[in-house]
């Protein structure tokens, strides 16, 4: 469980890395890449880890998990959104209205699925899924750029924004960690229906919150670039 916890806390660490580029001159085009690249390789993750794992079209358990996964992940967002987190991944900050409380609930929420799948990967595998946290790690990284600029476009000081990130990092490593025991004590439990919840969840996320902002940000080429992440992440997986 400790190394569930450990893995979980650095891949979300890489939204501390983007706490420290956030106003440091990092254009919002190289953020969108970044972005872009995040998606394809999560993208990758949900198809060549989560989906077949799930064994996802071997009874209409599974498609109700997945399913259910997306439908909670939409009404949590909507929440979030309509409190004043809807701009959370918007890289241009000052966004009228925002709440810096909903810009962290949302961040949260979008993480939350990944950190605990991480976990149960490494109880059912024995060892640390690299395609999934290299996933998971680059798409934290521009969402750590663009929370951080509208925490601070709400009024939250820096420091209080480092500790924020900071506390996100420990819950993510939290989430980790109980993926990993809840599968450890459930022996016969094989995470399958979590995973095509997350799987669910997990690709709402993108399309609606991630791939918009990326083309937004990233141009025409952040095309180019979701494929080189999904390329990136599926090489990881196939080696592993």
């Amino acid at each position: 469980m400790v190394s569930a916890f450990l893995w979980g806390g650095l891949a979300a660490a890489s939204l501390l890395i983007g706490y420290f580029l956030a106003n440091r001159g990092l254009s919002k085009r190289h953020v969108g890449i970044v972005m872009g690249i995040g998606t394809g390789a999560l993208i990758s993750a949900i198809a060549y880890e989560l989906v077949p794992e799930s064994a996802l079209g071997s009874g209409w358990e599974m498609a109700l998990a997945f399913a259910l996964g997306a439908i909670v992940f939409f009404l949590g967002d909507w929440y979030v959104d309509h409190k004043g987190g809807g701009d959370r991944k918007n890289i241009t900050g000052n966004q009228p209205g925002g709440s810096g409380a909903a810009v962290f609930i949302g961040t949260l929420l979008d993480n939350i699925p990944e950190s605990f799948i991480l976990g149960m990967t490494m109880t059912i595998n024995g060892v640390i899924n690299l395609a999934f946290l290299a996933a998971v790690f680059i798409s934290n990284l521009p969402e750590g750029v663009a929370g951080t600029l509208n925490l601070e476009a709400s009024g939250y000081s820096r420091k209080k924004v480092f500790w924020m990130w900071m506390g996100l990092v420990a819950i993510s490593a939290v989430c980790a960690g109980a993926g990993f025991w809840a599968i450890s004590i459930l022996p016969e439990a094989d995470g399958r229906m979590a995973k095509a919840f997350a799987a669910g969840a997990m690709l709402t996320m993108l399309s609606d919150v991630m791939i918009p902002e990326a083309h937004e940000h990233g141009g025409n080429t952040v095309g180019l670039f979701t494929v080189f992440g999904f390329l990136l992440a599926a090489m990881l997986s196939m080696l592993q």
